[in-house]
């Protein structure tokens, strides 16, 4: 592991490189939260991750204890997320994922236009819609007997719910599948630029109907929106939409698959759930944490130490949420989930960052836990089947065959 690396940057102490298991795009049978991330938390506060990101140069450092993470959060002067996700770098362009690449104070702007729209009473709203679509699909396979809850659920209904916040026919979910796995579940540069092109292309053609034909949906509300006392550019609505596409899928698809599969492991946590729902929300919030399951980037500004070790302007930064929400100096014994922890975790990020969506993710998850133990008896890991963990900046399943 301490072995020296010809293309290290010389600031990177050599004993401090090594490869990060949690980020290899690929699947495999090891649980990340119970084999992986422990051992990460008996290594160095910070170390650097030698194949982090895809692509040439794909290192950067890692930052594994909560309070840390936190503070690399909230400090937006050494720390910034201008570039971070390089979608628009992709297909040479320069527009930014709206308020996900922005910084003060552009971003402050931003959000405050955006925050209005995205509370939880505002979610609340859509329950209806949300509960309707988790019961079209639960309906599918409850009578079965068996389904590949990812496929048959995880995956849909996310999907579903975009297509309905922004004013698209269900019919498009196809599309939308397979754009999703091109930008976010291969290491294809080729093609995740041509998904990047395609969404595009979409996004500024339905943005182009609503500003000749607003209906009510967030396409719509967004060309309304007002910041430092204009309305939004057509870019600036598109860079939005497309966070809302990034955002609205792979995320809550991950959490479903990783709460569910500890559903379905753990049986007396079913029925604990069955006997008594209000204990829903705080066995969310306890999943949540430990199952935390997405990464994201931040780019070094100015040169900081943290830890005796010097990070450099233009290095990258990873923030692990798995790490953060699963410290073991925050949470005691934290591969146990225990629902009456009641956790204060980073699934969601912190600071001025904090994701936009939590509202309805939350709002998500809660649907499909109450339409899904209502309708289904007790269910269970099929005999046999192994769980493939997908490792990368979205920890997620890409397949769980449940039966019951």
């Amino acid at each position: 592991m301490s072995q020296p690396i010809p293309s290290l940057p010389s600031h990177v102490p050599p004993e401090l490189a090594y490869p990060f298991p949690l980020t290899p795009r690929k699947a495999g049978l090891v649980n990340p939260f119970t084999d992986l991330i422990p051992k990460i938390h008996q290594g160095p506060a910070i170390f650097y991750g030698t194949d982090i990101f895809p692509g040439p140069g794909g290192g950067g450092w890692v930052i594994r204890r909560s309070e840390d993470l936190k503070a690399v959060y909230s400090n937006t002067t050494e720390f910034i997320k201008k570039g971070n996700g390089q979608f628009a770098a992709m297909i040479g362009e320069s527009w930014d994922v709206i308020p996900t690449e922005l910084d003060p104070p552009r971003h402050t702007a931003f959000r405050m236009s955006l925050n209005p729209a995205f509370t939880p009473r505002k979610m609340a709203e859509l329950d209806g819609k949300v509960r309707d679509r988790a019961r079209s699909l639960v309906a599918k396979f409850k009578d079965q007997g068996h389904c590949d809850f990812v496929k048959d659920y995880g995956v849909p209904f996310p999907i579903s719910i975009f297509l309905d916040l922004i004013g698209l026919p269900q019919e498009r979910m196809d599309q939308f599948l397979d754009w999703e796995f091109s930008l976010l579940h291969t290491n294809d540069m080729e093609a995740r630029g041509a998904a990047v092109r395609a969404v595009k292309a979409m996004l500024l053609e339905e943005i182009e109907k609503r500003q000749k034909n607003p209906t009510d949906d967030m396409i719509s509300n967004t060309l309304k929106l007002i910041v430092d006392g204009r309305k939004w550019t057509t870019e600036e609505v598109f860079g939005h939409c497309f966070n809302l596409f990034l955002g609205g899928l792979d995320t809550v698809t991950a959490n479903l698959g990783l709460h569910f599969f500890h559903l379905a492991t753990n049986p007396q946590m079913q029925r604990e759930l069955r006997e008594d729902p209000t204990k829903i929300d705080a066995a969310q919030e306890e999943l949540l944490r430990a199952y935390s399951a997405v990464s994201t980037m931040r780019i070094c500004h100015q040169e900081i130490t943290i830890h005796g070790i010097t990070i450099k302007p233009g290095d990258r930064v990873l923030m692990s949420t798995p790490l953060g929400s699963n410290d073991p100096e925050v949470f005691e014994n934290p591969t146990v989930v225990d629902i009456n922890r009641r956790p204060v975790h980073l699934t969601f990020g912190f600071g001025p960052h904090r994701c936009l969506g939590a509202a309805l993710a939350r709002r998500e998850l809660e649907v499909s836990y109450r339409e899904i133990l209502g309708s289904l008896p007790e269910f269970r890991l099929a005999p046999g089947f192994q769980v493939p963990f997908f490792l990368s900046n979205i920890i997620h399943i890409d397949e769980l065959q449940l039966v019951w």
